[in-house]
C-alpha cells in the first residue's frame, strides 16, 4: 500500500515542479518581452491567476488519471470530473483575458488626450473598444459554459446545443422579444454608428452633460452639476437629442443685452474686443456684435463668440456678459435701460347728441295728435277775445298766462 502512495506523491511533486518551472519560465519571458513591448507587463499581471491555475491543473491531470485508473468509485469519478471542469474553466478564463488584452492594446496606441480638442477619433475608438471588451467577456462565458457541459458525459448534449449554431440562434430568437436584447442591439449601433462617443457633450431630457459611460444596455450621462443621468441605449436610437461634439468640439455662443436707444454701439464693439483680449477662453475664430431687434422701447444687442468646447464657451459667455454689464453701468449711462412715460392732458369737449323725434305718446304721428286733442279739450276763441277786450277797457295790459288753462265743457 505504501508503494502506490509514494508513487502518487512522487508523481504529484514532479507535476507541481514542472508547473512551477513553466510558470517561472513564462513569467521571465514576459518580463524580457516587456523591455521592448511594455504592454507585455500588463498581460502578465492580468493573466497571472488563470494561467497558473491552468498550468497546475494540466500538470496534475495525468496524476489524477493514473490515480483513478482501475477504480470505478463515485468519489474518484467526481474528483476526476471536477478536475476536468476546473481545467476547462481555467482555459476559458485565460483565453478571455488574452482576447480582452488584445482589444485593449488598440486603446493603448490610441489613448485619448484630454488636453486636445480634436480627440473625436480617439473617443470613438475608445467607445468601440469598451463595447468589444464586453462582447468578448460575454462570448467567452458562453463558450466556456458550453465546453464545461461538453466535458460532462451526462449533460454533453446540452453543451452541444449551446455551442451549435442552431442552439445559439434559438437563444437569440428567444431573447429578441425582450427589451434587454433591444438595448444590446442599440448599444452596438451606438458604438459603431458614431452617433455618440465617450466624453461627447450632449443635451438629453433638457439636461446638459457629457457621455460618461456607454455599455451594451445603458448610457450614463454626467450632468454639469455632477449628477448622473442613466438612460437605456435604445433612448439614443429612438429619441432626438443634441450632440454638441458630433463633428468637432468647437462651438458658437451668444450674449444678448436689452439696452436704451441712446447706446453707443460703436463703443460697445470696442468694449467687446477689450473683453476678449483679456481672456484665453476665446479661440479667436469669430466675434460679431449686432443689433438684432429694436422694439418695446429697447434695442437688443447680440454678441457672438466662439470657444474650443462647450464648458469653455459657457465660461466665455459669462465673462463677456459680466464685462459689458459693468461697462454699461459705469461708463455708458445713456445705454441703461429706461422706461419712458408721457402724461398728456386731453381738451374737454361737450358731446351733443342730436335729438331725433321718432314718435311719442302725444306727438309724432296722427294717432298721437288725436290723443293730445282729446286730453286738452277745445278752447272757445270768442270767450278769449271778450276777456281781452274787457281787460283793455280796464287799462290793463294783456299778459299771457303761462299756466295751462282748464278745459271747458263742450
Amino acid at each position: 500500500m505504501a508503494d502506490p502512495i509514494v508513487h502518487l506523491l512522487t508523481a504529484a511533486t514532479v507535476a507541481l515542479a514542472i508547473a512551477v518551472a513553466v510558470i517561472a519560465g513564462v513569467r521571465t519571458a514576459l518580463r524580457m518581452l516587456a523591455r521592448r513591448w511594455p504592454p507585455a507587463e500588463r498581460l502578465a499581471d492580468r493573466a497571472r491567476i488563470p494561467f497558473r491555475a491552468l498550468v497546475v491543473l494540466v500538470a496534475l491531470t495525468p496524476v489524477l488519471a493514473d490515480l483513478g485508473e482501475g477504480r470505478n468509485l463515485p468519489a474518484w469519478n467526481a474528483i476526476s470530473g471536477g478536475a476536468t471542469v476546473a481545467t476547462v474553466l481555467a482555459a476559458g478564463w485565460l483565453l478571455t483575458v488574452v482576447l480582452v488584452f488584445l482589444v485593449d492594446v488598440a486603446l493603448l496606441h490610441n489613448a485619448e488626450d484630454v488636453a486636445r480638442s480634436d480627440n473625436r477619433a480617439a473617443r470613438r475608438l475608445r467607445t468601440q473598444v469598451m463595447i468589444l471588451r464586453r462582447l468578448v467577456w460575454v462570448a467567452g462565458a458562453v463558450v466556456t459554459v458550453g465546453a464545461v457541459l461538453l466535458s460532462i458525459p451526462s449533460v454533453e448534449a446540452y453543451g452541444a446545443s449551446v455551442l451549435a449554431s442552431a442552439g445559439v440562434i434559438s437563444i437569440v430568437a428567444g431573447l429578441a422579444a425582450t427589451s434587454v436584447l433591444g438595448n444590446v442591439f442599440a448599444g452596438l449601433q451606438l458604438a459603431f454608428s458614431d452617433a455618440i462617443r465617450l466624453d461627447d457633450a450632449v443635451i438629453v431630457e433638457g439636461e446638459w452633460g457629457w457621455i460618461d459611460e456607454l455599455t451594451l444596455t445603458y448610457v450614463v450621462v454626467r450632468l454639469w452639476d455632477e449628477r448622473r443621468l442613466v438612460l437605456p441605449s435604445s433612448y439614443f436610437t429612438t429619441t432626438p437629442f443634441q450632440n454638441w461634439t458630433r463633428k468637432s468640439a468647437e462651438l458658437l455662443g451668444s450674449v444678448e443685452l436689452d439696452l436704451d436707444w441712446r447706446v453707443d454701439t460703436a463703443a460697445l464693439r470696442v468694449e467687446v474686443d477689450r473683453a476678449l483680449e483679456v481672456t484665453d477662453l476665446w479661440d479667436g475664430r469669430a466675434k460679431v456684435v449686432q443689433v438684432t431687434d429694436a422694439v418695446g422701447g429697447y434695442v437688443r444687442v447680440r454678441v457672438l463668440v466662439t470657444a474650443r468646447d462647450a464648458p469653455t464657451l459657457f465660461d466665455l459667455r459669462c465673462h463677456v456678459r459680466e464685462h459689458l454689464v459693468a461697462w454699461v453701468r459705469e461708463n455708458a449711462e445713456r445705454g441703461m435701460p429706461r422706461v419712458r412715460t408721457e402724461l398728456v392732458e386731453a381738451p374737454r369737449t361737450v358731446i351733443r347728441t342730436p335729438r331725433t323725434d321718432t314718435g311719442g305718446l302725444f306727438h309724432g304721428d296722427e294717432a298721437a295728435e288725436e290723443r293730445a286733442a282729446r286730453a286738452t279739450g277745445q278752447i272757445d276763441l270768442e270767450e278769449v277775445a271778450e276777456e281781452e277786450r274787457r281787460a283793455a277797457a280796464m287799462g290793463d295790459q294783456v299778459v299771457n298766462d303761462p299756466r295751462p288753462r282748464q278745459p271747458t265743457s263742450p
